[in-house]
Formats: structure tokens, C-alpha cells, sequence
């Protein structure tokens, strides 16, 4: 059986470059897919009326892989990636051959949570993004470790945060706000899962990726020791490795 395609969607506030160390060693062995998510990256904001909502970012996805002439594929994502991944999966299931939810979880945001992201898109609108989006972001993306022993990897990251458009950043974070839980949806899946979390993941810890697996029958687990919530970047060789050790699950259903 040929292998399906994997599109991988990238956390925020980043875009695709957050892949470029496992795009590489996966491209080998499958055919990859990185989008940058709308209003982020080299991805323009399309003008609209409507309130953001990932149901809106999700139908991007759709129309990707009715561009490239994809029926169905592996779809994985890392932190807001895998809400856009669950919303995806929500629109059109039958898209969705398998998912792969890297740092990420199924619950909503809390209403401080919530009330963060209209911060956030609030003061975007009113400064732009500058410095303070990565000031504010850093010290929970990556972990400890890496704060302290790879400085040129907190440089990378802060790079691309501080390259993104203020109109993307604040559309997305309005989007992300609203995202419904999915836990059920996960729970009657029928697909093959395979889920990655780093050891110190503050933001979507090891326990928030076990709810997960505990409601996706069969799913893998992988936790990445000395890793925070962007394994991608931290830790590409094991991101690596789990997806291409989990990838022949894809054929089995």
C-alpha cells in the first residue's frame, strides 16, 4: 500500500520553520507537507467578515489537499497545530487517514486562557508584535534545559516569532480562544494516533497528552525527556523516530 502523505501544521506563534530540522529526515521516507497557517508565515490573511475560528483555518487545510490532489493523509500538529489537526478532523473526517499530536491537548481553553488570548490580540492591535511576543512566550515554549545550554535555539525561535504579521497573530489568537473540546471527538476516532509530548511541557503537559491517549483506543504514546513544548525543535531527532517507528500503523485500519 502506498503511504499516505503527512501534513504537519505548526504551533503559534510560529509558522513552518518549526519543522525544518525533521522536515529533512522525514522527507526521506514519506512525502511532507508543511503549511503555514493563515495570516502566519509567508500565509496571507484573507480579508472577512467573520469572527476567527479554526473551523475557518481547518477549511484552509481542506482546500490544500483538494489543491495537491490529496483524498486523505496523516495529519499532525504540534500545539496549536493539533487544534487545527482535531478541527480538521471535526470539518472532514474522511480526510484524516491518521493524527499525529505533538504537545498538545484536547481541552478548551480555561476562561483565563481565553481572557489571555483577547489580551494578547489586543495589544497586538494596539503595539504590534515586537519584542514582548516572544518575551512573553519563551520561557514557556522551550524547556529549562535549552533555555540555559542551546541560547542559538531560544534565537531561532525568537526570530520567527518576531518575523510574524500582527493581523495573523491577533487573528489566530481570537481563533484559538473559541475551540471547542475534543475529547469526544478524538474518543470516536477510528484512526491511528500517535501522540508526542516533551517531559517538561508546561503549557500542554504529560498529562494532558495521556488524556488523550487514554480516549484514542490503540494510540501511541512517546514522552521526550529533556524537551519542553516544542519537541520539533528541541528534540527532532526522537520526533523523527517516533513518527517513522509509528508510521506503518497508518495501513493497519
Amino acid at each position: 500500500m502506498t503511504e499516505l502523505p503527512l501534513v504537519l501544521l505548526h504551533a503559534f506563534p510560529l509558522d513552518s520553520r518549526m519543522w525544518n530540522a525533521v522536515r529533512e529526515p522525514l522527507a526521506s521516507h514519506l512525502r511532507v507537507i508543511t503549511p503555514d497557517q493563515r495570516g502566519l508565515g509567508r500565509s496571507p490573511l484573507p480579508e472577512s467578515d467573520r469572527e476567527p475560528s479554526l473551523e475557518d483555518a481547518a477549511r484552509d487545510v481542506v482546500a490544500l489537499l483538494d489543491r495537491l490532489g490529496l483524498d486523505r493523509v496523516v495529519l499532525g500538529g504540534c500545539s496549536m497545530g493539533g487544534y487545527l489537526a482535531m478541527a480538521v478532523l471535526r470539518l472532514a473526517p474522511e480526510r484524516v487517514g491518521g493524527l499525529v499530536l505533538i504537545d498538545t491537548k484536547a481541552t478548551p481553553d480555561t476562561p483565563e486562557a481565553a481572557q489571555t488570548r483577547l489580551d494578547v490580540a489586543a495589544r497586538v492591535d494596539r503595539e504590534g508584535t515586537k519584542t514582548w511576543l516572544a518575551e512573553a512566550n519563551l520561557p514557556n515554549l522551550l524547556a529549562k534545559s535549552t533555555h540555559e545550554q542551546r541560547p542559538e535555539l531560544v534565537e531561532t525561535v525568537r526570530e520567527i516569532i518576531e518575523s510574524q504579521p500582527p493581523a495573523g497573530i491577533s487573528w489566530t489568537a481570537l481563533a484559538l480562544r473559541t475551540r471547542p473540546d475534543s475529547l469526544e471527538l478524538l474518543r470516536n476516532a477510528d484512526i491511528p494516533a500517535l501522540v508526542i509530548v516533551g517531559e517538561e511541557d508546561p503549557i500542554t503537559p504529560v498529562a494532558a497528552a495521556s488524556e488523550m491517549v487514554e480516549v484514542m483506543a490503540g494510540s501511541t504514546f512517546v514522552v521526550l525527556p529533556d524537551a519542553g513544548h516544542l519537541t520539533p525543535l528541541e528534540d527532532p531527532a526522537g520526533v523523527v523516530e517516533a513518527i517513522l517507528s509509528w508510521y506503518p500503523a497508518t495501513h493497519e485500519k
